[in-house]
């Protein structure tokens, strides 16, 4: 492992060595044909929504500074926007997707064309719908290699490969959502997890429908690992073999090697995997990490599938599986979430800033809302899940965008009274508030939090013990950001900020909150518009689980959001 990280060194330099070359970017078109599609799973014939026809739908292949343009054809019953997962989108927020907040819905039976470029990102990201529960199917990935005379900060790979954790129900997600929002129960299980769409041999009438990957012994392959799964975290496991972390979130990362990855719903993490055992075959596995202390019933099955070594004798075919964590090995997932650091100097990368703006204390969890009078729901004590940030339960507008109304300046579509801290101080993190009824209820709002471009903003992410404590996957939209430290319990500023990193914390869009503890972290705000930050957990984002901020137009025409395109959606 030292020759390895020896060559990743050499390659580092030979990256900032060619860093003065120069190359001409690309448009790069992709036309999406979303419709619904009939497949065969688990010995049921179901209906799900598809990008041109395919589960995963298509992968994006572009390189740094390429221009994005993606014709967007809705053919499905359904309203529709496309969220590009981990994009930037520098002075392009109207491409940004999630509904109700860029833009209003592509309705169906109509077509959008989203335009942007992909600037300062290298790595994986990925894309998928970003209204009501369509992404269960419609997802892909998006890769984003360097400019041509630009290399990896390690050792180029002989292969890459896209490997893309899904979650799978046989039923309708939408019926199943819109059952859930009706009962205010929490939602029906997925039926199977699935690995590039296939669930693998484990699941029922899926022998054939396990995902193969075929490799040489000896050769280094780069595995772009994504969670596009709706509501579960995955550990990620190849049997003998051990994997080194490169990226996360598309940025650069010191070299981690380690033989377990986990990836919560949104975040993707790359490795370096050198097929370095006897030829044969091994299984690769992922299954859930759940870190809910109650029992709340889960979805525990494995997903699988094969790596298998090319010319490997036929006695060796029956493939070795590996042994994951249980599922809720808190150590592990706390191991492997705090452990990672970024790579200074490699490109693109972002030190962290220094003097702050805005100090943010947030609390994140789940609560209730008051069932309809003469009903029972599904909820605890008969009431309907919800779930809130600083008490704050999030309401999407549905008259305008709220990116519009900031444009044109339109009154009453948000407000801007977020909260910088609890509005009720309580011990979050003490499971005796688990059902306290003063502090379950939450009061429905369109908040958001105001800044000003360029602000440094700082935000201490609180697990709450409300309903129950649980680790919180927040996403945030239209900036990466520094994660200095995580711990349990209730954050301690006295002894936990002498626990920040700030010399080479890793930088994500998506973190895991842990539970019954807290994240925090740090980022400018320097591209105007409106970004939403929400739980990317899709049981959890219609309760109420987001916020958004405002960042207010820069002093000059080149840090002003300019007007919409023109074929923008209308509600």
């Amino acid at each position: 492992m030292a020759r390895l990280e020896f060559a990743i060194a050499i390659a580092f330099a030979l990256t900032l060595l060619a860093l003065s070359s120069t190359a001409s970017a690309a448009i790069v078109e992709h036309t999406f044909h979303v419709k619904n599609l009939k497949v065969s799973k688990l010995c049921h014939r179901s209906m799900i929504t598809a990008v041109n026809e395919s589960l995963p739908g298509p992968n994006i292949n572009i390189e740094e500074g390429d221009t994005l343009h993606v014709h967007v054809i809705n053919q499905s019953p359904y309203n529709l926007t496309i969220h590009w997962h981990g994009v930037l989108q520098l002075m392009t927020g109207w491409a940004d997707g999630p509904s109700y907040v860029t833009q209003c819905p592509i309705l169906p039976g109509s077509s959008y064309t989203y335009r942007f470029t992909i600037a300062k990102q290298e790595g994986t990201l990925w894309w998928h719908a970003h209204v009501s529960w369509l992404r269960a199917t419609v997802y892909g990935a998006l890769i984003i290699r360097p400019r041509s005379g630009h290399n990896y900060p390690f050792p180029k790979p002989q292969g890459e490969v896209p490997i893309l954790l899904g979650e799978w129900w046989n039923a309708n997600v939408i019926d199943v959502e819109n059952e859930a929002l009706a009962t205010g129960a929490a939602p029906n299980n997925s039926d199977a997890y699935t690995i590039n769409g296939r669930p693998g041999d484990l699941y029922p009438c899926s022998q054939t429908d396990t995902y193969k990957l075929k490799v040489q012994q000896g050769k280094t392959y780069l595995l772009r690992i994504i969670n596009a799964a709706l509501n579960n975290q995955l550990f990620f496991k190849i049997a003998d073999h051990k994997m080194t972390i490169v990226a996360v979130d598309a940025v650069y990362t010191k070299p981690y090697v380690t033989d377990v990855v986990l990836v919560t719903p949104g975040q993707t993490t790359d490795v370096l995997l050198t097929a370095n055992q006897a030829p044969g075959a091994y299984y690769m596995a992922a299954r859930p990490y759940n870190s809910v202390p109650i029992n709340v019933p889960i979805n525990n099955s494995t997903t699988r599938g094969i790596m298998v070594y090319e010319n490997a004798p036929l006695a060796s075919t029956t493939p070795k599986m590996p042994s994951l964590p249980r599922l809720n090995d808190t150590a592990t997932a706390h191991r492997l979430n705090s452990n990672l650091t970024s790579l200074v100097g490699a490109p693109h990368w972002v030190p962290v800033p220094r003097d702050v703006d805005e100090h943010m204390y947030v609390t994140v969890g789940l609560g209730l809302e008051l069932c309809e009078k003469n009903r029972t729901c599904g909820g605890v004590n008969g009431q309907k899940f919800s779930a809130s940030m600083n008490n704050h339960s999030f309401q999407f507008p549905t008259k305008l965008s709220m990116l519009e109304a900031f444009f044109f300046n339109v009154k009453g579509i948000y407000t801007t009274d977020f909260p910088s801290k609890p509005p009720v101080k309580f011990d979050y993190t003490n499971m005796t508030n688990s059902n306290n009824a003063a502090l379950l209820f939450a009061p429905k709002r369109t908040s958001v939090k105001k800044v000003k471009f360029n602000a440094t903003v700082e935000m201490i992410l609180q697990d709450t013990s409300l309903i129950t404590l649980e680790n919180h996957p927040m996403h945030l939209h239209g900036f990466n950001f520094h994660v200095l430290a995580q711990g349990f319990g209730n954050f301690n500023p006295r002894t936990d900020r002498k626990k920040f990193n700030l010399v080479d914390p890793q930088i994500r869009n998506t973190i895991g909150v842990p539970v019954g503890g807290w994240a925090a972290i740090r980022f400018t705000a320097d591209n105007p518009g409106v970004w939403i930050m929400h739980c990317h957990l899709d049981v959890h984002l219609p309760l109420g689980f987001a916020t958004a901020f405002v960042v207010e137009n820069g002093p000059t025409a080149a840090t002003t959001l300019p007007p919409p395109p023109k074929d923008l959606p209308k509600c």
